[in-house]
This record gives C-alpha cells, structure tokens and sequence, in this order.
C-alpha cells in the first residue's frame, strides 16, 4: 500500500499525469470556484455523486482523515449512548475507539481459526447467528469485510439476518473499495445489502495516503451523517487527497474492469506457479470455502517454517509484504504492480533455502469470550494498577490485550483475566509473538498488565 504502488498508478494514464505533475498546484484552500468540503455544492458535490453512481449508495463522502473518521461517523450517526451492539472481535481499532467514545455495549462475535492453515480467516458464523437471536434489542451489527487476509465472510447471511430484527449493518471494508470492478471479484459491500460502508480507497486503488470512502444507504439519517462527517474532519481538508480520490474513482470507472481483468490473470498464473514450489501454497478459495480477495497473496508456509522469517528473507530481497504471522505472508497487488514483480517474487521464492526458515512450530490459538464485568467506557474513568501477569487472576483487565498476530484480542478491557486468559497470554510471549498490553521489567524479570483498581469502599 497505497494502491498507487509508489506513482504507477497515475504515470499510466493522461489523467493521471497531469495530477503527477501539477500535484504541488493542488494544495489550495476553499477559495471562490474551489467548493466546501463541509458544504459541498459544486465540483465537490459533483465528484461526489460520480462515486455515489459508482457504487450505487443512497450518498457517497470523501474522507480526508482516513476510514478512521468514516468509521467513528457511522458510529456516532447510528447508535445512542448505552445501545447494545454485536460486533466482530477482530475490528480495526477505531472500532473499538467509536465504542467506548459513544459508550456502546459490545456483545462481540467470536473470530474464527483454520487449523489447517494456522490463520484467522473469518468470524464463527454459528457464533454470530447465536448472537443475533439472543440479542435482539441490539441495534446494529459492525463487520470486516474483507479481513485483513482479504477473507470475505458470508456478508449477505449478516444482512439478512440482520433484516428480520431491525439492525443495521456497518461495514468496515478498508481493504475493499475494489470490490466490483470485474466479476471475479467479491461483490462490493454496497452492492451486498450494508447500511454503511467505509473504503480506504488509498489501501487498493490509486489515492493517496489517508483517503477514504463513506457509503450510506436510503436507511440511515443522512442529516446525522452529515454532522458527524463533518465533526470527524479537518476543517482544512486537502485537495491533493480529495483530487486523488476522485481519480481514484475515475480509474475504477473508466479503467477498472479490463485493468483488474489483467491483474486477476497475472495473479492466477503466478498463484499456481508458486503452488509447486516446495514448502509454500497460496491459498484458494476452494481450500476454505471462503470467497477470497484475489488480487492479494494469502502465502502459507509448511509447518515447521516461519511466516514471520519468510517476511524477512522477503524483504531481503527488496519484495515488501504486507504483513506476516506465524504460518503466514500476506501480500497485496493492484492494477500497477508489473509482471516482472511477480517473476520476482516467484524466483525468489524458488530459490529460498527452506532450512533457513525453520522455526518451532506455534498454533494461532484463541479462547472463548471471558467474563465482562465493566463496559469498555466504564473502565476509562477507572484508576489502575499494575500487577505481575502471573497474580492477575480474577482482576479486570484495565487495557486490551491483543498478540500481534493475529490482532485478535486475547481480553478485551472490562473484562475478568482468569487461569486460561494468563497460560494463553504467557503462551505467546514464551513463542516471541508481541502482546500489545503487556510490559516487561528487566529489573524484575517478569512481565506486568494494567488491571482496574478497585476502590476498597466499593
């Protein structure tokens, strides 16, 4: 990322070069001809509506501050403070900021491991259907569509389901803005039924950094968007982000199709071309039963090797991945990666000594949901404390606490730490896998967490 791949994405089109060029030119302020982002009635309006037709959304919006402030704005515009919510435990963390600012109450769905591939790729669906029934007053659903692997969940059950008791469906599709473009793709969240979807459009198509994509759909109070749009926004929004998204959207529309055409074409052939290298597999569609974003890399390495080492001898060799974890790479294309990028790839990965990738072997575990005893926001205006991993039993946790990978978190704060939460914790830390939440003490030795402090009158 960006989808631009470092300039190629406007170096490829005449459109695009004069936004190369003349990039500096664009960085103007609302002056007289130029339109309001926070009160659009001109160009801006009109760039909008373009994408709105794209995607077929009821409003489309540029976000300047990334799918972080399209995030909090679906929140803030969908919910009241104290509404219950189901939502996926794997959430990007400005999911989990919108919770606790709009002092929401999470019912969370579990996420789901395939063992085979030692990889969180989607939610337990028999999970979230036991969770819609028992929570109907809930008033609305958050969901990652696609996760990070680019794993697409069955968002169209969600919807429906959804439907029968009267709940919105909030996507966060980040990592999804391309969906749509060629029929070999999963189908856009928009087109699947969402109330509200966010894009980073800088994730896969050719936008800069921090630009994004809110859809909203006839169902929601677009007067209530439109505050919180503009609450969660610089009221200095650049025109170099919002000219790039509207190329971005232009791309997409005029070029998209036969360009994703192409890019699907080159990442099948390499895809089972890499399938018969020793030791290594890119995960298919077939091989879980999962719609899969076809324009990245899912690269599982044999057990017994390391993902995390795989990353590094990639990027040795000057081949930058996404992101690692223990069993897996993944790898992110778009339409401007060349196919001598993939010959890279693939002869690189033909030449890999597999011994020096050889690591002990650790299983991506998860456990159920633990016990909550306060709500996220209850816990911000709490005291806290610190106290040795090993005696924090029975203590509410103070902070989230999440390996990285899989960036599911282990405990969530408000949450009650028990025996199995603390062998889970120790387990990653004893196989050097970063726990976010936890601090180590050379002087002591020992590593310590933040639980909640409890007042002794109470």
């Amino acid at each position: 990322m960006p989808g631009h791949k470092g300039g190629l994405g406007f170096s490829q089109t005449s459109e695009g070069k004069k936004i190369y060029e003349k990039l500096i030119k664009y960085d103007v302020t609302e002056i007289d001809g130029l339109d309001n982002l926070h009160h659009p009635e001109g160009i801006i309006k009109e760039a909008q509506e373009l994408l709105r037709k794209l995607y077929g959304s009821w409003k489309a919006y540029f976000l300047v501050n990334g799918s972080t402030s399209g995030n909090l704005a679906m929140i803030f515009s969908s919910f009241n403070e104290g509404d219950k919510i189901i939502v996926e435990r794997n959430c990007h963390r400005s999911i989990f900021n919108g919770i606790i600012m709009r002092k929401l109450k999470p019912i969370y769905i579990k996420n789901k491991i395939n063992n085979k591939y030692n990889a969180p790729l989607s939610i337990d669906m028999e999970h979230f259907l036991y969770c819609i029934k028992k929570n109907e007053d809930a008033k609305g659903i958050i969901i990652t569509y696609p996760s990070y692997y680019g794993v697409c969940v069955d968002l169209s059950v969600i919807v429906k389901e959804a439907k029968k008791y009267s709940m919105k469906v909030l996507v966060d599709s980040a990592h999804g803005a391309h969906f749509g473009a060629n029929d070999k793709l999963p189908k856009s969240a928009v087109e699947l039924g969402a109330d509200m979807v966010v894009m980073s459009s800088h994730k896969t198509l050719p936008s800069f950094t921090q630009t994004a994509y809110l859809h909203v759909m006839s169902s929601v109070d677009v007067e209530k968007v439109d505050f919180y749009i503009s609450a969660f926004t610089s009221t200095s929004p650049s025109y170099m982000l919002m000219c790039s998204m509207d190329y971005a959207r232009f791309f997409l529309e005029t070029e998209g199709k036969e360009a994703y055409s192409k890019l699907l074409s080159i990442t099948e052939k390499y895809k089972q071309m890499i399938n018969k290298i020793k030791g290594f597999h890119v995960i298919e569609e077939d091989d879980i039963k999962l719609r899969i974003d076809k324009t990245r890399f899912i690269l599982n390495i044999e057990k017994g090797y390391s993902g995390h080492k795989l990353f590094q001898y990639l990027n040795n060799n000057s081949i930058t991945a996404e992101m690692s974890d223990s069993s897996n790479v993944i790898l992110i294309f778009s339409p401007f990666n060349r196919e001598e990028d993939f010959i890279k790839l693939y002869e690189t990965l033909k030449a890999c000594n597999l011994k020096e990738l050889e690591d002990k072997y650790m299983d991506i575990l998860l456990l159920d949901l633990p016990e909550a005893k306060l709500l996220p926001f209850e816990v911000m205006d709490k005291s806290k404390r610190q106290v040795k991993l090993k005696d924090s039993r029975g203590n509410i946790s103070f902070a989230n606490i999440i390996p990285y990978p899989p960036g599911i978190p282990l405990i969530m704060m408000g949450e009650i730490i028990d025996e199995d939460i603390i062998n889970m914790i120790q387990y990653y830390l004893d196989n050097q896998v970063t726990v976010i939440g936890t601090y180590y003490k050379k002087n002591v030795m020992e590593y310590f967490v933040d639980v909640v402090e409890i007042s002794k009158k109470s």
